[in-house]
C-alpha cells in the first residue's frame, strides 16, 4: 500500500523558511524613511470601502496594509501562515487582531466574518500552495457579506495568471468590478494585476 502524496507546500514558506519577517519589515521601514509611499495597496482598498468596514488582510505578513487600513478607520483582521511575519505585525500593534494559520484552515469566527472586504495584497495568491488557490478564493468569497469585495494584487507572470483569478472568482460566485495594472489604477496588461470582485448575493 503506497503512502498518500504529501500536501503541497506553501510556496512562501518553502522559499523563505518562515524566517524572513524581521528582514521584510526592515526593508519597508527603510523605504518609508526614504520618502517612498508604501501604502498604495491600503489607499486603493480604502477608496473602495465605506467608513468602518470590516476587512480581512489575507496573507497580511508584517501587517503593513492591515495597520494602514486600521489607521484609516476600518476594522481589520490579519491572517498569515508565517509566524516570523506575524511577530513583526504584533510588535507594530499588539492590540490588533492577528491570526496565525492557513486560509484553508482558519474559521469564519477567526476572521470576523461576514466581511466587507477580503484583501490579497503583495503576491499572496502567487505564494499559496500549488493547487489550493481556487479553494482559497472560494473560502474568502464565502466570508464576504452580499456586496462585499475581494481585492487581489499579484505579479501576473508568476504561477498565477489574471485569467486564473477571473475563473476562480466566477466559480466562487463573484462578479468582476475592476481590473488594473497596479494599485494606482494603471491600465491592465503589464506585469502586475489588481482585480476587484464583488459577492452579489
Amino acid at each position: 500500500m503506497t503512502a498518500p502524496d504529501p500536501a503541497p507546500a506553501n510556496r512562501w514558506l518553502a522559499e523563505t523558511g518562515g524566517t524572513s519577517g524581521a528582514e521584510y519589515a526592515a526593508r519597508f521601514a527603510e523605504l518609508e524613511a526614504a520618502g517612498e509611499d508604501v501604502h498604495g495597496e491600503a489607499a486603493a482598498v480604502d477608496a473602495l470601502l465605506p467608513r468602518g468596514a470590516r476587512v480581512l488582510d489575507a496573507g497580511c505578513g508584517t501587517g503593513r496594509v492591515a495597520l494602514e487600513l486600521a489607521r484609516r478607520g476600518h476594522r481589520v483582521t490579519g491572517v498569515d501562515v508565517d509566524a516570523s511575519m506575524l511577530a513583526e505585525a504584533r510588535r507594530a500593534d499588539p492590540s490588533a487582531r492577528w491570526v496565525l494559520g492557513d486560509l484553508l484552515e482558519v474559521g469564519s469566527e477567526d476572521v470576523g466574518a461576514p466581511l466587507d472586504a477580503a484583501v490579497l495584497a503583495g503576491n499572496v495568491l502567487v505564494y499559496l500552495a500549488p493547487g489550493t488557490e481556487a479553494g482559497a478564493v472560494a473560502r474568502l468569497a464565502g466570508w464576504l457579506r452580499p456586496g462585499g469585495l475581494l481585492v487581489a494584487g499579484f505579479a501576473a507572470d508568476r504561477h498565477v495568471a489574471p485569467a486564473d483569478l477571473e475563473r476562480w472568482a466566477a466559480a466562487a460566485g463573484l462578479e468582476p468590478v475592476a481590473s488594473w495594472g497596479g494599485w494606482a489604477g494603471e491600465p491592465p496588461g503589464g506585469g502586475w494585476s489588481v482585480q476587484v470582485h464583488r459577492r452579489s448575493s
